[in-house]
């Protein structure tokens, strides 16, 4: 009785850690959908052994509870082709990630979200990168929100029908289509994400008081002053704003020169956002397999372990559990439909 007693104990136990090792990361943004539409050969999520910087048997092993998947086509693609390209994407979301919900859960409502603390289960979340794909239509828009999408990326690095990306040198704001497209994702109640946005948008987008921002894949301008990076002023009003600021680890964004990146210079990042108040809307966004070359230790997702070691070495471990974890979830809970 005594034995089997202490076996019941134990087994709630380790049942325990198993669910809080599952429940330690949000990463805000990853590829995987392109890659995995891209590719030539089928590549499967569920395979230990596939070239994708996030699949299943790492990231659970790791604790990611939440992962972020985009929507993504090449701006090479033909115009035509791009609506198509991001359907198949989403299918490969239902058919590929999520399939029958017992192991990987679709998230779309804060009710999702509440439910996958005690589910085992991993959480996934569609996000669309560029409006390219709705080509000045707003029925895409609802259609892909109805297929899960609660997320939008207003542009990539280039123009189009919403508004200017950060690589257009003319840099204009958004469109009178753009107002009318971030009116209609608050209607929705659906997240505006301004990464890659030009920065003109990015404060078009401020003016927007009801519709809630991220920047899911985002570094320090003032600490490496690439174009995709935000500046100390946007930083401060997602701060006023209440958004999240999603740390990626794309090592041009991190520190110049790109091939001396290390997990260190992240800290200066951090530090920074931390500097201008932004402790509780700190994150990460990996942009794993959006990227080709990477930091030394953070080569995929099987590395999150490691950058937890070192943050914790730095950071009180409240804040770090936050900016694992914390941050998104609490932001995701109080905007999720």
């Amino acid at each position: 009785m005594t034995i089997n007693l202490f076996i019941s104990y134990r087994q709630v136990f380790l049942f325990g850690l198993e669910r809080m090792n599952r429940m330690r990361w949000i990463d805000g943004h990853c590829d995987v959908l392109w890659k995995m539409w891209e590719a030539r050969e089928p590549i499967s999520f569920y395979d230990a052994d596939s070239p994708l910087d996030v699949r299943f048997p790492k990231a659970r092993a790791v604790g990611i509870g939440l992962q972020v998947f985009a929507l993504f086509v090449s701006p090479k693609m033909p115009k035509e082709s791009i609506w198509d390209a991001v359907l198949r994407q989403v299918d490969l979301f239902h058919e590929e990630i999520v399939r029958d919900g017992s192991e990987v859960a679709a998230i779309g409502s804060a009710a999702q979200l509440e439910n996958l603390k005690d589910s085992g289960k991993m959480g996934a979340l569609l996000s669309l990168e560029g409006a390219d794909a709705l080509a000045g239509e707003l029925y895409r828009l609802r259609v892909l929100h109805r297929l899960g999408v609660r997320q939008l990326g207003l542009t990539w690095n280039h123009a189009n029908e919403a508004a200017d990306g950060v690589e257009e040198d003319r840099g204009g704001g958004l469109t009178r289509f753009g107002r009318t497209l971030v009116e209609e994702v608050t209607r929705l109640r659906m997240i505006l994400d301004v990464s890659h946005l030009s920065e003109r948008g990015f404060w078009d987008v401020m003016e927007f008081s009801d519709v809630p921002v991220i920047a899911s894949h985002s570094n320090c301008h003032a600490v490496c002053p690439h174009r995709r990076n935000l500046k100390d002023g946007q930083i401060r009003a997602l701060v006023e704003k209440e958004g999240i600021m999603g740390i990626a680890f794309v090592p041009q964004f991190v520190h110049e020169p790109k091939e001396e990146a290390a997990v260190e210079h992240l800290f200066r990042h951090i530090d920074h956002v931390c500097e201008l108040g932004g402790e509780r809307i700190l994150a990460f966004g990996s942009d794993f397999d959006g990227i080709s070359h990477k930091i030394g230790g953070l080569e995929d997702v099987g590395s999150l372990p490691y950058l937890e070691e070192q943050l914790l070495k730095r950071y009180p471990e409240h804040w770090v559990r936050r900016w694992m974890w914390g941050n998104w979830y609490d932001f995701y809970r109080k905007h999720l439909p």
